[in-house]
């Protein structure tokens, strides 16, 4: 019997949304037949938005202004009217009056929709109740809203609509509006850090023939032109190195690449990475640069270093820690991979510990995963894990005290990993090595592994000076410093599974 009442509550919902959106096409109609066709106005003179009026008050009091946005609410009292427009900054009260307007164009006003896009023209006033106001003496309709926007007072709660509707979501849910301008500032920040080192920021290629730098599966399409098969890139790492080989030294790449990866809270399959490659320094090189950049961007975008995410405070003022991967599954494990020696003595640990493992998973394999078992989540204050084992990092120079590790960091932040960093290696005959063990895992079905690049190989063989280098995820930073509980909630437009017709 409910579902029969919500059924026919839905039912009388859509009829009513309907009849309100034929209105809106009536009231468009019998704007064009007389000629006021608000869609052939191309351009609209804004001199000011909302919170510059209200933060220069004192200056603007009795003013000439023109603002223009999108009508959030009306208020028709007679003669007078309120409304609110909404423009980049927030919104604005308007006072409109049949007085000033004249009554034809009150008139007008009155018909106007919410979601309308107008101009207002006027000046400068406080009402009684002391709030910053625009007294309208000229009105606009600049775009009619055909669609009918989500109830003021619950917005757009819909997760799965918000995403799918990011438009109408930055509309309803100012906090948005101010997540991706934070974002803009936060990326731009970056860039002005960089380029004041001396960095040069570089476009490489996303099409590629063979999709390495990463242990990730690529998207796969078909270029007619050519009729090859190419790859989204996976990374950025293969060619910024070519072009540390070609002489540039000190170069970055904010981009997109592409992962054939499932959707969590933390993974989208197309995200935001940034790469950069110094020649003449090492991972303890990239250390610094990333503490100092961190550290940076925190005090810039939100004015200190200590961020809160989840009611969780992290320091990004104080030194970071750093421990190498082999301490950390010590402290949080107990296990001790110093004192284990062969591959059989790893396994045998893994499974008294039910760590899951492949039969062609070697001991640096598995303490690669005891790390994500055992220690990662514990991370919270940011924290360099440095001396990875060989096994997981086919394109990084070994430790000169022991070989079967390397000289890599990747940095947590609130159990998550923030950036991923080496000592790249630049041994072409190391590195052909490793692309031939790459290869058999491949073979053994590792669809993750890398393949060699002749090319990026040729490069090498040229000569590559010593150079740090390291992967920033920009959308996970974007996530901390913006509070937000999702990847989703940083990225405009996420990956979405299409609704059927």
């Amino acid at each position: 019997m409910a579902d029969m009442e919500n059924n026919v509550n839905t039912q009388a919902e859509e009829v009513n949304v309907n009849d309100l959106i034929r209105i809106r096409h009536e009231k468009l109609a019998a704007l064009q037949e007389a000629g006021e066709d608000p869609f052939v106005i191309t351009k609209y003179d804004q001199t000011h938005h909302s919170e510059d009026i209200k933060a220069s008050f004192e200056a603007l009091e009795n003013q000439h202004v023109s603002i223009a946005g999108r009508m959030m609410s009306k208020r028709i009292m007679g003669k007078a009217s309120f409304c609110s427009v909404q423009d980049l900054q927030g919104k604005i009260q308007c006072y409109v009056s049949r007085d000033s307007l004249g009554e034809e164009e009150y008139a007008k006003f009155k018909k106007l929709d919410l979601g309308d896009i107008i101009g207002v023209e006027g000046y400068v006033f406080k009402t009684k109740t002391g709030e910053t106001s625009v007294h309208a003496e000229k009105l606009v309709l600049l775009s009619k809203s055909l669609q009918i926007l989500p109830e003021k007072y619950h917005g757009l709660t819909n997760t799965d609509m918000r995403y799918r509707q990011r438009y109408v979501d930055l509309i309803m849910n100012p906090e948005v509006k101010d997540t991706f301008i934070k974002r803009s500032k936060i990326i731009s920040t970056i860039r002005k850090f960089l380029d004041a080192q001396g960095f040069i920021e570089v476009e490489t290629p996303m099409l590629v023939s063979n999709a390495g730098g990463a242990a990730a599966r690529p998207f796969e399409t078909h270029f007619n032109a050519l009729d090859e098969d190419f790859k989204l890139r996976i990374s950025l790492e293969l060619y910024l190195k070519r072009l540390i080989v070609g002489g540039l030294e000190k170069v970055y790449e904010i981009g997109r690449v592409f992962r054939n990866e499932g959707l969590d809270t933390r993974h989208n399959p197309e995200f935001t990475l940034m790469e950069l490659y110094q020649a003449y320094t090492d991972y303890n090189g990239m250390m610094d640069l990333t503490e100092n950049l961190f550290r940076h961007v925190a005090k810039e975008v939100l004015g200190t270093t200590t961020i809160v995410y989840n009611g969780v405070e992290m320091d990004l003022g104080k030194p970071f820690e750093r421990i190498t991967m082999t301490e950390a599954v010590k402290k949080y494990s107990g296990v001790d991979f110093s004192e284990i020696k062969t591959d059989e003595e790893a396994k045998k640990i893994a499974d008294e510990h039910n760590v899951h493992y492949e039969d062609r998973h070697k001991k640096g394999d598995i303490l690669s995963l005891f790390f994500e078992e055992f220690a990662e989540h514990h991370l919270i204050q940011p924290t360099f894990v440095t001396d990875h084992p060989i096994e997981i990092s086919p394109l990084t120079k070994k430790k000169p005290s022991d070989p079967a590790l390397v000289e890599r960091f990747e940095m947590f932040m609130n159990g998550w990993e923030m950036c991923n960093a080496y000592s790249e290696l630049n041994d072409p005959i190391d590195q052909r090595e490793r692309f031939k063990a790459q290869e058999e895992l491949l073979a053994q079905g590792d669809e993750e592994a890398n393949r060699t690049d002749e090319d990026f190989m040729n490069a090498l063989e040229i000569g590559m000076p010593p150079t740090g280098g390291i992967g920033y995820g920009i959308d996970r930073l974007c996530m901390l410093l913006t509070d937000s509980a999702a990847i989703r909630d940083v990225l405009l437009f996420p990956t979405m599974k299409t609704l059927a017709e």
